[in-house]
């Protein structure tokens, strides 16, 4: 068995992972009324890119951050950045099942995105369940769903179009996962990350741009950095390591196997949602949420079972450095 055909391992490694995204989740979620969504994500990767560059070097060093296609690492990082900010300004004041839940539409549009760019065939039974899937979305934003009255229902948006800019990283995933090694593609991803909260600290750091502003969304994202209370050191710190897990486990895991096998169980992170967020916040999921749920699931499962029957699937290598 090659060491790119190892389908137990990337199981094991994926279900890590999404272990680990739902611990960063809740961590991200419980700091999110006290900092600003730049400052938890720039602590954050500071931590995980200190322990991804050990990782680094059991996999041949520095040198094998050498590439020849800066460019699009840097598209990479930046889509990854932008899923990243958009699902937690949902996550800070939606249910943390269902923002997820919403989320787990990025398979319907790795599908979509497939046929333009690449070039790939997509069947009846694959459009009929992207179209599935997003009525499950449309059913969630149904009235009666919402957390709380005055939560907008542009709110409910934010985990989809982070899905959207998340499928987009895997579409750039497929054309790198091939000759970059898996803590490369997470060193690339914690800098941007990095750099990008440093950019935001140098202009919204202050908080000014946070007055006035009602939405709790764009108050997380604005609100003026804050020197962590010492219990808060130890959140900070799980938070990095999580992080260094995710970045590294999941773009290891879609080394490792193919992506029929391997992509399924990143749904396991909807179950871990509901448990955590009703252990942690007392949250429990609405009827369409349970509903709508089902359906993206259900409409990401056919998917993914149709690309398995075929000789070369549709998805790409993902690997949620999501986010997170």
């Amino acid at each position: 068995m090659s060491t790119t055909d190892r389908p137990a391992l990337g199981i094991a490694l994926i279900c890590l992972g999404v272990t680990a995204i739902s611990v960063n989740d809740v961590l991200i979620k419980g700091l999110s009324g006290a900092y600003p969504l730049h400052q938890i994500v720039g602590i954050r990767s500071a931590i995980a890119l200190a322990i991804t560059l050990v990782i680094l070097q059991f996999e041949g060093g520095w040198a094998r951050l050498k590439t020849s296609t800066p460019g699009l690492h840097l598209m990479r990082g930046l889509l990854v950045v932008s899923a990243n900010m958009t699902f937690y300004a949902a996550v800070a004041v939606l249910p943390l099942a269902q923002a997820t839940a919403l989320f787990f539409v990025a398979p319907l549009f790795i599908t979509l995105l497939s046929i333009p760019i690449l070039r790939e065939k997509v069947g009846p039974v694959r459009l009929f369940a992207v179209l599935a899937g997003f009525s499950g979305v449309a059913l969630m934003q149904v009235p009666g769903s919402a957390v709380a009255a005055d939560v907008p229902r542009v709110t409910y948006l934010l985990p989809v179009i982070a899905a959207f800019l998340y499928a987009m990283l895997q579409v750039l995933t497929r054309k790198l996962g091939a000759t970059a090694p898996a803590a490369a593609l997470a060193v690339y991803i914690q800098t941007t990350f990095l750099a990008v909260s440093m950019l935001f600290f140098l202009i919204a750091g202050s908080g000014r741009f946070a007055d006035g502003v009602e939405s709790d969304s764009l108050v997380f994202l604005l609100r003026a950095w804050v020197w962590p209370a010492p219990g808060d050191i130890a959140v900070f710190a799980g938070l990095g390591l999580a992080s260094g897990l995710v970045g590294y486990c999941l773009s290891a895991a879609y080394r490792l196997a193919n992506a029929s096998i391997i992509a399924p169980f990143e749904y396991l992170g909807l179950p871990l949602a509901i448990l955590w967020g009703w252990i942690f916040f007392a949250e429990w999921p609405v009827l369409p949420t349970w509903i709508g749920s089902a359906i993206i699931i259900g409409a990401g499962l056919t998917v993914f079972l149709r690309e398995r029957a075929k000789t070369r699937p549709l998805t790409p290598p993902r690997g949620r450095g999501r986010l997170r």
